[in-house]
């Protein structure tokens, strides 16, 4: 946080050489000299430090400058802190959210399986399910559905990598237990955390303990799975599912393009982009669509489906990569209920 409060106010500080006297020292040096004393320690970071005695000994007392630096830091410091708060507030809870209602996927969809129905037939209801929940929903809202051309292909991208995450995992429930699936999907905050740190955004110590834990833990959860025959393909679909998975969630976090679409409308078009690869795979398909899709409970089935482990998951996966950032929204989803449905 103080890093990155400096890095805000740099550049409104440095902007021309009006900004500080002739006898003062240079704009970095400044910095330089007073970013170790806010940093000492991580007490710093959590309050609104008072910067103007620093800036009145490097400026001098009487320094127009070191009252106007110390206005705009202290300003942008409690605007960041009441930001921080107010996104923590917001991102956690979705992540957790997220992480409970995808889990949901086997129990709605292992039963469909069992009864005969195909991986793609019950991919594609359940996108053209959502996709008609939540446009309805969006325009009992009046929520316009208009973007940009530019936004068509990150949109198109997402769609694609959702689609491949939940057509990867569901394919892999033929040839592992669900939940070994599940486990295996659970790397996804690992993969999250080594892309970011070719993005050069550092998870914390304690964002990497956070990892490793959450991740025994499942693995502990899910123990007597692994007494069971473990069919490599399966593995390697999971494994896919994880990665396409936790594509998905960086660029959520980091593409600028889509950062001015709100939650529900890019759930929308990345369900929609879902709808359309499935009733393609169906069009090509030699099995009948409905196919093992014969009475009620199996219709309810699909539209929980499109309910919960889809519109709810993929909203809230938005909000709390947004909030939180792509590493920490990952790792909320380990409160995702991890058991054996097969």
């Amino acid at each position: 946080a103080c890093l990155s409060c400096f890095a805000e106010v740099q550049p409104i500080f440095c902007k021309d050489n009006a900004n500080r006297e002739q006898n003062s020292q240079a704009c970095l040096s400044c910095f330089a000299e007073v970013q170790p004393i806010l940093c000492k320690d991580n007490t710093n970071q959590l309050k609104c430090v008072n910067f103007q005695p620093l800036f009145s000994d490097i400026f001098g007392k009487s320094s127009k400058s070191s009252n106007f630096v110390a206005r705009i830091i202290n300003n942008i410091t409690t605007i960041n802190m009441k930001t921080l708060s107010r996104n923590a507030i917001i991102g956690y809870p979705a992540g957790i959210i997220t992480g409970i209602t995808y889990g949901l996927n086997p129990l709605f969809a292992v039963p469909l399986m069992k009864q005969g129905a195909s991986v793609d037939s019950i991919l594609f209801f359940r996108y053209l399910f959502a996709v008609i929940l939540l446009g309805a929903w969006l325009m009992i809202r009046k929520h316009s559905f208009s973007i940009s051309l530019k936004r068509v292909g990150i949109l198109a991208v997402l769609g694609m990598l959702f689609t491949s995450s939940s057509l990867l995992l569901f394919a892999s429930y033929n040839y592992i237990a669900s939940g070994l699936a599940t486990t295996i999907v659970f790397l996804y905050p690992v993969i999250v955390a080594i892309i970011m740190v070719f993005l050069r955004v550092i998870p914390s110590w304690q964002v990497w303990l956070a990892i490793v834990a959450t991740f025994a833990g499942v693995i502990i959860m899910t123990q007597s799975n692994f007494s069971q025959e473990i069919n490599s393909l399966g593995i390697l679909l999971s494994l896919g599912s994880a990665t396409a998975y936790s594509l998905f969630i960086v660029i959520i976090n980091r593409s600028t393009t889509i950062a001015g679409i709100s939650n529900s409308l890019l759930t929308f078009y990345a369900l929609s982009v879902g709808a359309a690869v499935f009733f393609v795979r169906n069009i090509t398909a030699a099995t009948a669509l409905t196919q093992g899709i014969s009475c009620a409970i199996d219709w309810m089935n699909l539209v929980w489906l499109a309910l919960l482990p889809t519109i709810v998951s993929t909203a809230t996966l938005a909000i709390a990569t947004r909030n939180i950032g792509a590493t920490k929204a990952s790792v909320m989803g380990v409160f995702e209920p991890v058991r054996q449905f097969s």
